[in-house]
């Protein structure tokens, strides 16, 4: 039974997706299904294949690792208050949020080495044979695995005021359905496990591309670029100033991320306590409205409406809200829903990202910011099927 309502869920993200398209009879049905395979193996030789499993637990362990390694700057700053064992407590803005400062200024430096730029370009290629895509809208649907969604444009930024619109799209979408390196520290802190963080982002390329290309079919002539030349050093003079700059971005993130959890959860719990005199909350209409993707994911009945209570959160609020409550029973729920459960979840599809988007990429290219405009409600919709069908492709084969 559960095999057959994955399936079906796939097909009706699929038919969703058809049915906010711009342009269904455009669509390449047969681009579709081969990225529909490619996501399949691609799952298959993280999620079964013993190799695989060896390979993302190691790299999983790695990222921990290095992430952890933040932890001397916090506690230097911060004292006990970064050390979640002592009697201060948690405090969720150092413990939580804090590691995205260090992190984002290792991300800032392997950027400006070109390490970053060197493993999108060889990965873009690839993933541009397969779709068909071009270079640029490819590199930066694989950038989107390691950046932020309007850090990943900046790659290419010379070239964007010549992207068509279905190329821009795919830069929406894919920072829309994608998760920064930056953020997975502060995930994985509220106690979502890094491998399934790692096997979301490994999706992201893919079925980015997928989703915007099911949105708005290629039609226009693209510009024929061979050789696209990405920009690593941006504004930096040296590697001291990539890394200070990187800190400071972190630092502008977290400020950000907490500001915006503090007003959102504030006004959530003004709805919740108007919504109380009608005996109802807005956690408990948000898990009916979104309970049928989690009966589609093939979800114990126990766990569907819990699913969309998440899914929910995740959309109207945001992703770390939702990954906070996942956090808190994720130990309770067996393998195949934790890991579909939190690869749902995955990605900055919510409405606060879509001012987020518009703005940060039209500073690269303000000759696109009506473009952007008019894309990015849809952009914001692909990027959330763009996980959901991640999570129903992977709970389809921990099955087997």
């Amino acid at each position: 039974m559960k095999v057959f309502l994955n399936i079906l869920g796939i097909v009706v993200v699929l038919g969703l997706i058809v049915l906010i398209s711009w342009d269904r009879k455009n669509i390449r049905w047969k681009a579709v299904g081969k990225a529909i395979i490619a996501q399949f193996i691609i799952a298959i030789l993280l999620v079964k294949v013993p190799v695989g499993k060896m390979v993302v637990s190691a790299i999983s362990d790695g990222v921990t690792a290095v992430i952890n390694c933040g932890q001397n700057g916090l506690s230097f700053v911060f004292g006990s208050l970064a050390d979640s064992s002592a009697s201060t407590g948690s405090i969720f803005i150092v413990q939580t949020l804090g590691n995205i400062i260090f992190v984002s200024a290792l991300v800032s430096l392997l950027y400006y080495l070109g390490i970053l730029g060197f493993v999108v370009k060889w990965i873009g290629k690839a993933v541009g044979k397969l779709m068909g895509t071009t270079e640029v809208e490819s590199f930066v649907a694989v950038a989107n695995m390691f950046l932020g969604q309007t850090d990943s444009p900046i790659l290419v930024s010379k070239y964007i005021g010549n992207l068509t619109d279905s190329e821009i799209l795919v830069i929406l979408v894919s920072g829309m359905g994608s998760m920064s390196v930056s953020i997975l520290g502060g995930y994985h802190a509220l106690g979502i496990p890094m491998e399934y963080l790692l096997i979301a982002s490994a999706l992201v390329p893919v079925g980015s591309i997928l989703v915007a290309k099911m949105l708005l079919p290629q039609t226009e002539p693209v510009q024929s670029i061979t050789d696209v030349k990405m920009d690593n050093k941006g504004n930096n003079a040296n590697v001291i100033d990539a890394i200070a700059e990187g800190a400071g971005t972190g630092m502008q993130m977290v400020i950000a991320i907490a500001a915006s959890l503090v007003g959102v959860i504030g006004i959530v719990a003004v709805i919740n306590m108007i919504l109380g005199f009608a005996g109802i909350s807005l956690e408990q209409i948000f898990s009916y409205v979104f309970a049928p993707f989690g009966f589609l994911m093939g979800l114990d009945t126990n766990q569907v409406l819990m699913e969309g209570a998440f899914l929910g959160n995740k959309l109207i609020v945001n992703e770390f809200v939702a990954f906070q409550d996942l956090g808190k029973i994720l130990s309770t729920l067996d393998y195949r829903t934790g890991i579909v459960c939190s690869i749902s979840l995955c990605g900055f599809a919510n409405l606060s990202s879509l001012g987020i988007c518009v703005s940060g990429i039209a500073v690269l290219c303000p000759e696109k910011k009506s473009t952007l405009s008019r894309l990015v409600f849809r952009a914001m919709l692909g990027g959330v099927f763009v996980s959901i069908l991640s999570a129903m492709i992977v709970g389809l084969i921990t099955l087997f």
